[in-house]
Protein backbone atom coordinates (compact mmCIF):
# COMPACT_ATOMS: atom_id res chain seq x y z
CA UNK A 1 0.00 0.00 0.00
CA UNK A 2 1.77 3.58 -0.96
CA UNK A 3 1.85 6.52 1.26
CA UNK A 4 -0.32 9.39 -0.45
CA UNK A 5 2.28 12.71 -0.22
CA UNK A 6 1.09 15.93 0.26
CA UNK A 7 2.81 19.18 -0.46
CA UNK A 8 3.62 21.69 2.12
CA UNK A 9 2.19 25.18 1.41
CA UNK A 10 4.00 27.96 -0.23
CA UNK A 11 2.83 30.75 2.21
CA UNK A 12 4.92 31.33 5.17
CA UNK A 13 2.42 31.62 8.85
CA UNK A 14 4.70 32.85 11.23
CA UNK A 15 4.25 31.09 14.76
CA UNK A 16 0.85 29.21 14.42
CA UNK A 17 -1.63 28.16 16.44
CA UNK A 18 -4.27 25.30 15.63
CA UNK A 19 -7.12 25.51 18.19
CA UNK A 20 -10.07 23.08 17.41
CA UNK A 21 -13.12 21.50 19.26
CA UNK A 22 -13.74 18.05 18.19
CA UNK A 23 -16.64 15.62 19.56
CA UNK A 24 -16.29 12.68 17.46
CA UNK A 25 -12.16 13.04 15.94
CA UNK A 26 -13.31 14.26 12.45
CA UNK A 27 -12.58 17.85 13.22
CA UNK A 28 -9.18 16.30 15.45
CA UNK A 29 -8.19 14.80 11.88
CA UNK A 30 -8.55 18.08 9.87
CA UNK A 31 -6.54 19.44 12.78
CA UNK A 32 -3.91 17.22 12.68
CA UNK A 33 -3.46 17.40 8.89
CA UNK A 34 -3.42 21.24 8.87
CA UNK A 35 -0.66 20.87 11.64
CA UNK A 36 1.31 17.72 9.18
CA UNK A 37 1.76 20.25 6.55
CA UNK A 38 1.64 23.42 8.77
CA UNK A 39 4.01 23.67 11.57
CA UNK A 40 2.54 25.05 14.44
CA UNK A 41 0.40 24.22 18.02
CA UNK A 42 -2.05 22.18 18.18
CA UNK A 43 -4.57 23.41 21.24
CA UNK A 44 -8.04 21.52 22.21
CA UNK A 45 -11.05 23.66 23.29
CA UNK A 46 -12.75 21.41 26.11
CA UNK A 47 -15.53 23.09 27.58
CA UNK A 48 -16.53 22.16 31.59
CA UNK A 49 -19.76 20.80 30.17
CA UNK A 50 -20.42 17.78 28.36
CA UNK A 51 -22.44 16.79 25.12
CA UNK A 52 -24.13 13.48 24.68
CA UNK A 53 -23.05 10.84 22.82
CA UNK A 54 -26.23 10.77 20.28
CA UNK A 55 -25.49 13.10 17.09
CA UNK A 56 -29.04 14.27 17.57
CA UNK A 57 -29.11 15.26 21.02
CA UNK A 58 -25.86 16.64 20.91
CA UNK A 59 -27.28 19.03 18.22
CA UNK A 60 -30.85 20.00 20.32
CA UNK A 61 -27.93 21.17 23.26
CA UNK A 62 -26.24 23.03 20.83
CA UNK A 63 -29.27 24.64 19.71
CA UNK A 64 -30.59 25.82 23.38
CA UNK A 65 -26.80 27.22 23.75
CA UNK A 66 -27.31 28.96 21.14
CA UNK A 67 -31.01 30.33 22.11
CA UNK A 68 -29.47 31.38 25.19
CA UNK A 69 -26.00 32.95 24.54
CA UNK A 70 -24.16 30.68 25.95
CA UNK A 71 -20.58 30.99 27.03
CA UNK A 72 -19.30 27.44 28.99
CA UNK A 73 -16.17 27.63 31.16
CA UNK A 74 -13.03 26.43 29.11
CA UNK A 75 -11.41 23.89 31.09
CA UNK A 76 -7.94 25.21 30.03
CA UNK A 77 -6.73 28.18 27.60
CA UNK A 78 -3.70 29.24 25.52
CA UNK A 79 -1.11 30.71 27.74
CA UNK A 80 0.58 33.43 25.26
CA UNK A 81 -2.15 34.06 22.11
CA UNK A 82 -0.07 37.37 21.39
CA UNK A 83 3.16 34.77 20.12
CA UNK A 84 0.96 33.49 17.68
CA UNK A 85 0.92 35.22 14.00
CA UNK A 86 -1.68 32.99 12.60
CA UNK A 87 -4.63 30.80 14.19
CA UNK A 88 -6.67 28.01 12.54
CA UNK A 89 -9.90 27.60 13.70
CA UNK A 90 -11.43 24.39 13.83
CA UNK A 91 -15.01 23.28 14.57
CA UNK A 92 -17.90 21.29 13.95
CA UNK A 93 -21.18 23.23 12.08
CA UNK A 94 -23.57 23.21 14.95
CA UNK A 95 -26.59 24.96 13.84
CA UNK A 96 -24.77 27.22 11.22
CA UNK A 97 -21.72 28.30 13.33
CA UNK A 98 -19.65 27.00 15.95
CA UNK A 99 -19.69 25.60 19.08
CA UNK A 100 -21.07 28.31 21.61
CA UNK A 101 -17.08 27.40 22.99
CA UNK A 102 -15.93 29.14 19.98
CA UNK A 103 -17.50 32.73 21.15
CA UNK A 104 -16.46 32.12 25.02
CA UNK A 105 -12.64 31.52 23.15
CA UNK A 106 -12.77 34.40 21.22
CA UNK A 107 -14.82 36.93 22.97
CA UNK A 108 -11.85 36.19 25.68
CA UNK A 109 -8.78 36.59 23.22
CA UNK A 110 -8.13 39.49 21.37
CA UNK A 111 -7.18 38.71 17.86
CA UNK A 112 -6.26 41.80 16.58
CA UNK A 113 -3.75 41.40 13.67
CA UNK A 114 -3.35 38.48 13.23
CA UNK A 115 -4.62 36.56 10.92
CA UNK A 116 -7.45 34.52 11.12
CA UNK A 117 -8.21 30.85 9.28
CA UNK A 118 -11.11 28.83 9.81
CA UNK A 119 -12.41 25.10 9.18
CA UNK A 120 -15.04 22.98 10.18
CA UNK A 121 -16.64 19.61 9.60
CA UNK A 122 -20.26 19.01 9.02
CA UNK A 123 -23.48 17.42 7.53
CA UNK A 124 -24.13 19.37 4.95
CA UNK A 125 -23.96 23.23 5.61
CA UNK A 126 -20.14 23.64 5.18
CA UNK A 127 -19.31 27.01 7.23
CA UNK A 128 -22.67 28.37 7.11
CA UNK A 129 -22.99 31.43 9.50
CA UNK A 130 -19.59 31.03 10.97
CA UNK A 131 -17.14 33.42 8.94
CA UNK A 132 -19.65 35.93 9.56
CA UNK A 133 -19.51 35.20 13.38
CA UNK A 134 -15.89 35.10 13.20
CA UNK A 135 -15.51 38.50 11.50
CA UNK A 136 -17.61 40.10 14.15
CA UNK A 137 -16.07 38.76 16.80
CA UNK A 138 -12.69 39.40 15.73
CA UNK A 139 -13.06 42.24 13.43
CA UNK A 140 -9.17 43.74 13.69
CA UNK A 141 -7.94 40.61 12.58
CA UNK A 142 -7.13 39.37 8.41
CA UNK A 143 -9.64 36.87 7.64
CA UNK A 144 -8.46 33.79 5.24
CA UNK A 145 -10.56 31.65 3.15
CA UNK A 146 -11.88 28.58 5.34
CA UNK A 147 -12.36 25.40 4.40
CA UNK A 148 -15.60 22.81 5.19
CA UNK A 149 -15.22 18.95 4.78
CA UNK A 150 -17.82 16.59 5.55
CA UNK A 151 -17.57 14.80 8.89
CA UNK A 152 -20.81 12.46 9.67
CA UNK A 153 -20.47 8.77 11.10
CA UNK A 154 -18.36 8.17 7.11
CA UNK A 155 -15.58 10.53 8.33
CA UNK A 156 -14.59 11.48 5.49
CA UNK A 157 -12.81 14.63 7.21
CA UNK A 158 -10.52 11.60 8.14
CA UNK A 159 -9.74 10.44 5.05
CA UNK A 160 -6.55 10.52 2.43
CA UNK A 161 -8.94 12.78 0.06
CA UNK A 162 -9.93 14.95 2.77
CA UNK A 163 -6.26 15.35 3.55
CA UNK A 164 -5.41 16.39 -0.41
CA UNK A 165 -8.48 18.73 -0.01
CA UNK A 166 -6.51 20.16 2.70
CA UNK A 167 -3.24 20.65 1.44
CA UNK A 168 -4.58 21.95 -2.10
CA UNK A 169 -6.55 24.57 0.32
CA UNK A 170 -3.56 25.49 2.47
CA UNK A 171 -1.62 25.81 -1.22
CA UNK A 172 -4.56 28.24 -1.95
CA UNK A 173 -4.11 30.36 0.99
Amino acid sequence: MSVPSFAAPGRDFGRVLIAYWSRTGNTRAVAEGIRALVPGDLFELKSTHTYPAAYRPTTDQAKREQDENFRPKLVADVADIDGYDTVFLGFPNWWSTMPMAFFTFLETHRLAGKTVVPFCTHEGSALGASVGDIRRLCPSAKLLEGIALRGGEGGYAKTDAARRDVASWLRRL
